[in-house]
């Protein structure tokens, strides 16, 4: 149903004002059954986030795009506003087309992701969702599987990683590891090659570096701040460093994992 709003202050525009916490709390993010929210924001995104079979409650649209919409899903409540009321809702300041209210989906057993896949990035205590999105958006477009994230890792569906990311989140598989599991025997456990990614000089080259073809691959990737734990490092099949010039030590983990995750990925020139 459509609904037409004039005044950006409307109690029914509330959720969409919403932060990530008040989306979803810890313990949602963690549901395996789906529990809390998420906002898509974007048609592009609105779009992906329906093709992925995610649930809406709720659409910020403007005219054209609320036709549009209705007409998939009739027994949604479709807000219809101006650019104004839509730049003020979103804070965003920009009147965006279509911002959508959904529910959130089941989270993935990690087990079961890696029994499935074969190339698997795993995000370590990478809190940065900006950073996080843009991994995921080239780990999609690169054709890996799926993502697995540590539990000090942001969330895949927070509104700027999805923005980021234009809604890969919601197709790239990903799950997260419970605090206490031992990733290294989860890994072995499932015949993965494990690649940390590091900018110190006793890693390989990415540039000599290759792997056999059909072997399970997962690029480890840690935080801006603090890169991967020593253990992490330490039961790592191997280093792999991209070699830097100019003096410049290393690049934002976004702009690395696309370089090693085109350099592994499943089209790469190996052997």
């Amino acid at each position: 149903m459509i609904h037409s709003v004039t005044s950006p202050l409307d109690e029914r525009l509330d959720p969409f004002r919403w932060r990530d916490r008040q989306l979803a709390s810890k313990s949602d993010r963690l549901e395996t059954v789906g529990a809390g929210l998420f906002v898509a924001e974007g048609d592009l995104v609105v779009e992906r986030a329906l093709r992925a079979g995610c649930i809406p409650q709720a659409l910020l649209c403007d005219d054209d795009m609320a036709t549009r919409f209705h007409s998939q899903l009739p027994h949604v409540d479709i807000y219809c506003g101006n650019e104004d009321l839509r730049r003020d809702v979103t804070g965003l300041g920009v009147p965006l087309r279509a911002v959508g209210l959904f529910q959130r989906p089941p989270l993935r057993d990690a087990s079961e992701l890696l029994r499935t896949s074969s190339r698997i990035v795993i995000a370590e205590s990478l809190d940065n969702p900006t950073n996080l999105g843009a991994i995921i958006r080239s780990a999609a477009a690169l054709g890996w599987d799926g993502l697995l994230l540590s539990a000090g890792s942001a969330d895949p569906l927070a509104r700027r990683a999805l923005r980021v990311s234009m809604g890969t989140g919601l197709t790239l598989p990903f799950a997260r590891l419970q605090s206490d599991t031992a990733l290294h025997e989860l890994l072995t456990a499932y015949d993965y090659r494990s690649v940390a990614l590091t900018p110190r000089d006793t890693g390989l080259s990415l540039h000599d570096y290759s792997v056999a073809p059909n072997e399970k691959v997962a690029v480890l990737l840690g935080s801006e701040r603090d890169g991967l734990d020593a253990e992490t490092i330490f039961h790592a099949t191997d280093m792999v460093r991209i070699p830097m010039h100019a003096d410049v030590d290393s690049l934002n983990v976004g702009a690395a994992a696309a370089i090693v995750l085109y350099a592994l990925g499943p089209h790469a020139n190996i052997y």
